[in-house]
Parts: C-alpha cells; sequence; structure tokens
C-alpha cells in the first residue's frame, strides 16, 4: 500500500511538471502570436495614417477582425451608452436583450475606455489572461494536495515501522520467556511428585493455571504482527476461561471484588480468533479489577446472542466510572489514569475486536460504573 501510494505521488508530481511546461509554452506561442498580431494592427494603421490612398475603411474592418481573432471580448457604445458593436460575445446583435448584463460583466474586469466622439469601449479578458488567473490557483492546489499524500505516506511509514519494531519485540519476548517456562514446567513436576501436602498441592494447581497463562501470553506476543485466524469458537467457553482464572486470584479479605457471568445461550458459536478474543476480554475484565482496586465490588460479564444473530459480550463493574471528559481518550494508545498504566489494554482490546474482527467495542452507558460492550458481527 505504501509502495503504491508512493508511485502514485512521484506520478501526480510528474504529471504535474510536465503539464506545467506543456501549459508555459503555450503561453509563450499566444504572447508571440498576439505580438505578431499587434505589429500587424500597428503596421496597417501607420500606412492608412501616411498613405491617402489607403481606403480607411477596408482598414477599420482589418482592425475589427484582428480584435476578433485576439479572443478579446468587448462593446463598443456610442456617447449616449447605445451599443453598436460586439467582438467576441455569445451574440453579434447590438440588439441582444443580454448586452446590458454582458457590459456589466465586462466593466467589472476592466475599466471601460472612454473615447471622445467615438463613445465607451467595455471590454473583458483574453482567454490566455483568464487562463493564467486560474491556473496558478490550480496549481498551488494541486501541489497542496501532492504535499498532503506526502506528509501522509510519510506518517504511514513511520507508524508502520513503530509497528514492525514492536512486533519484532513481542516476538521475541515469547521466545525469551519459552526457557524459564520450560523451567517452571518441571519444577511444577517435581512439587507434584511430593503428595500428601494439601497446601503443597493447593500451590502447585495454582502455580499450574499461572504457567498455562504464561504459555498463552508467549503464545499472543508471538501472533502480534501477524494475520488474525478464522476458526469456529464457543464464545461461552472464552469468558468461562477468563472468568475462571480471576475469580482465583481476586482479593477476598479486604475491599473484596467479586466476579460472576451470565449467558442467555450457551454454547454460543461465532467465527474468530480464540487466542486473540480472549486477550481482549482478560484486558476488559483486568480494567474492571483495576477500578475497583482499594475499594471492593463486583463484576459481571454476560454474554448474549443479539436478534440479527451478532454475539455480545459485556463486562460491567459498580467502580467509580468513566469521568465524561475522559471518555473520548480510554480507547487512545498510551492513555491511562492510572499512575503506573501503560495506555494499551483497551487500545489493543479494540484493535483486535475492530481490525481482527470486524466488531466494535465501546464504552457504553450506565447507571453506575462502568460497562464496556463488545459486539461481535454474525
Amino acid at each position: 500500500m505504501r509502495r503504491g501510494v508512493m508511485l502514485a505521488v512521484v506520478i501526480g508530481i510528474a504529471l504535474l511538471l510536465g503539464w506545467y511546461v506543456f501549459y508555459t509554452q503555450r503561453v509563450v506561442t499566444k504572447l508571440r502570436a498576439e505580438a505578431a498580431s499587434s505589429s500587424r494592427m500597428y503596421a496597417q494603421v501607420y500606412r492608412a495614417l501616411n498613405d491617402t490612398a489607403t481606403d480607411k475603411t477596408t482598414v477599420l474592418y482589418d482592425l475589427a477582425g484582428h480584435i476578433r481573432e485576439s479572443g478579446v471580448p468587448a462593446i463598443v457604445t456610442d456617447p449616449r451608452g447605445v451599443p453598436y458593436a460586439l467582438a467576441n460575445l455569445p451574440s453579434d446583435d447590438p440588439a441582444d436583450p443580454r448586452v446590458p448584463e454582458w457590459i456589466v460583466r465586462l466593466d467589472r474586469e476592466n475599466a471601460p475606455i472612454v473615447e471622445p466622439n467615438v463613445g465607451t469601449v467595455h471590454f473583458g479578458h483574453s482567454p490566455l489572461v483568464q487562463g493564467l488567473r486560474v491556473i496558478p490557483a490550480l496549481q498551488v492546489g494541486m501541489l497542496a494536495f501532492l504535499l498532503l499524500i506526502a506528509v501522509f505516506t510519510l506518517r504511514t511509514r513511520a507508524h508502520a515501522d513503530r509497528e514492525r519494531v514492536w512486533a519484532g519485540m513481542a516476538r521475541e519476548s515469547a521466545h525469551q520467556l519459552g526457557t524459564p517456562i520450560s523451567s517452571l514446567s518441571g519444577w511444577i513436576e517435581l512439587l507434584r511428585e511430593r503428595e500428601g501436602d494439601p497446601l503443597t498441592e493447593r500451590a502447585v494447581e495454582h502455580m499450574a493455571g499461572d504457567l498455562e497463562r504464561l504459555e498463552r501470553v508467549a503464545h499472543r506476543f508471538e501472533r502480534i504482527g501477524r494475520p488474525p485466524q478464522r476458526e469456529s469458537l464457543d464464545l461461552a467457553a472464552v469468558v468461562d476461561r477468563v472468568v475462571e482464572y480471576f475469580a482465583a486470584r481476586l482479593p477476598t479479605l479486604a475491599h473484596t471484588v467479586s466476579i460472576s457471568r451470565q449467558y442467555d445461550v450457551a454454547p454460543l458459536e461465532m467465527q474468530g480468533d480464540p487466542v486473540l478474543i480472549e486477550w481482549a476480554i482478560e484486558a476488559l475484565v483486568k480494567n474492571a479489577v483495576d477500578a475497583l482496586a482499594g475499594r471492593g465490588g463486583s463484576i459481571a460479564v454476560r454474554c448474549t446472542r443479539l436478534p440479527e444473530g451478532a454475539a455480545r459480550v459485556q463486562v460491567a463493574d459498580d467502580g467509580p466510572g468513566v469521568p465524561r471528559e475522559l471518555r473520548r481518550r480510554i480507547f487512545d494508545a498510551g492513555f491511562s489514569t492510572k499512575q503506573r498504566g501503560w495506555g494499551v489494554g483497551l487500545a489493543l482490546a479494540r484493535r483486535i475486536v475492530e481490525d481482527a474482527h470486524a466488531g466494535s467495542l465501546a464504552l457504553v452507558s450506565s447507571d453506575h460504573g462502568a460497562t464496556f460492550e463488545i459486539i461481535f458481527p454474525a
């Protein structure tokens, strides 16, 4: 795409330069023709003044022909203001009812010339002058358009370069996580051999869950920068995995936080990438957990099928909610209301939902707290 845009910019600049050279050559040619016509007019007038045998009427007709050839629209009126000669206008009839309108238009273009005992000459711009007035504006507009395209291309290229860097770093992080994950897996197997201690068994169970999560996170990082997969999945099962993981790790003593799930239908089949969808839902739940930190509350994850066939997931909490002045910025990458937040979770969730699955993610109105809604198309 970037190559196509750059090629379009180069072609546009080449066409603009070529057209400019062609137009300037046409202007030079017209100026030469007008200079030659003016010279002939001067020669005929000078001959008529010095040669008493020359028919003055013939010279005047020749001059009128030169004026018509120049393309300058003109109307000559007598001292009483009655038109009696027209040139280079839609009609040559002085009695045409449109003549008064033409006179007004010509006088706006150029001030009329008053000749004693002859009348007034109303004249406009020649085609060359009209072109010279319009063409520079067109050139400036074309150059501004090409400049905007160039700026957009450079910004897009810089953004794409950053995307490639982040994708490479993410995949490298996934690769680096592989060694400690393998080591942890071995240690867990050793601990499982020590049976009989309930506390150890429970710790091993949670450690195994955390290890599985680390493996999923590493797998997610490997997916960054690559096309999303399309496969059949049970959205309710994905929500179950997220809720079960957080349910075992939420605070239960001070500032208790509870999480629940609600389905109107299960299983809820759809097409998508299960790894990325789980990542997006997890980001919303994590955001709700952070909103309830230090105060306690409840989180509800609702999964429903809409009448038109779309699948909807809502993550609602009864925390302080999102201030109105911040609602437009919460999905911006890098924006966070938390002191140590990176501002990545919600931006990543929206990208997964909208860019990878053609869905929508929005903060919807609620009586209290915050409710985020994901809709996956049918």
